[in-house]
């Protein structure tokens, strides 16, 4: 139910006014994954609805679906059909959004219009620029945000206690760190290392997720800062080769873990500027050894240059 769902308390209030008034316009959801946007969607529709929630409500992924054919086709003949029960309308809700070509876009756009009295669209991406304008003027906006620390850790223990598990203090910081406010990541972390041991700890949490620790990624920086070039490099094959890690993860945390650096700010950012850079070299398919390797040695270089 709405009421449940964590760390989207003001979108809530606002979803649950439409069931309270039994009608509701078409909805665009846009936002980070594991935010609520799915099960918002499905709440309403049991809300609304009650016992007949599966007659009314219909999910399709635009991921797996993206052609102007599903819009045709299966949309369509959904859209055209009564609603059961004493529901005023159906629901349609197309996950991922964001998938859909051009073309699909702008046939449902059109079918949005046809069939509004009886059926309301509910749209879920990670991308709002990738919505056409005109489906997003036809839709009530709202944007999800990551779920707070707070929020994250509330649910966690609370979900610890039902399953009868003990979360130590830094393996619940350890599933804050790594779901960076994905609470799907964090609960499907939690669940993997519970099948493991009744006690999650830090060490259980990171090597379920493949994640370094964040001293870890501190420690490489800092070697490559001090001028220690082999030092740093033998931290990266243990992080590449023992830990299992791709060099996309780990440039990943290389990144976060930049801003607790106490460095100056002109040094931040000529260091982020690299980061970037490999970033996307890694993207379009460079040798990840090589480019991290290579980011480590400029790291050397701004080091030497910083002390001189």
């Amino acid at each position: 139910m709405l009421k449940d769902i964590v760390g989207q308390e003001e979108i809530m209030k606002r979803l649950q006014s439409y069931v309270e008034s039994g009608n509701m316009p078409h909805l665009l959801f846009t936002g980070p994954p594991g935010v609520g946007k799915t099960a918002s969607a499905v709440s309403i529709a049991r809300e609304l609805f009650g016992d007949t929630w599966n007659n009314n409500f219909t999910e399709l992924n635009a991921s797996d679906e993206r052609g102007i054919d599903v819009v045709r086709h299966k949309i369509k003949n959904f859209a055209r059909t009564s609603p059961l029960g004493e529901a005023d309308f159906k629901i349609i809700f197309l996950d991922e959004a964001d998938a859909l070509t051009s073309d699909a876009q702008s046939a449902l756009r059109r079918t949005m219009e046809k069939y509004t009295s009886n059926c309301r669209f509910i749209l879920s991406c990670n991308y709002s620029s990738k919505i056409i304008d005109p489906i997003q003027s036809r839709c009530a906006v709202y944007r999800f945000a990551p779920i707070s620390h707070d929020a994250v850790k509330e649910r966690i223990i609370h979900i610890a206690q039902l399953e009868d598990l003990t979360i130590t203090d830094d393996g619940l910081d350890a599933i804050i760190y790594v779901s960076q406010g994905d609470m799907r990541k964090a609960i499907n972390a939690m669940q993997a290392a519970g099948l493991l041991n009744k006690e999650i700890g830090m060490e259980a949490i990171y090597q379920i997720t493949a994640t370094a620790r964040p001293e870890e990624i501190g420690e490489l920086i800092d070697l490559a800062l001090d001028g220690n070039f082999i030092g740093a490099r033998e931290k990266l094959d243990s992080l590449l080769l023992n830990q299992g890690l791709s060099g996309e993860d780990i440039i990943i945390q290389i990144h976060r873990t930049m801003f607790d650096k106490t460095i100056s700010n002109t040094m931040k950012v000529k260091l982020m500027d690299r980061i970037g850079e490999i970033d996307f070299r890694l993207t379009e398919g460079a040798n990840e050894r090589i480019q991290l390797e290579a980011l480590l040695a400029y790291f050397v270089l701004i080091g030497k240059d910083n002390e001189s």
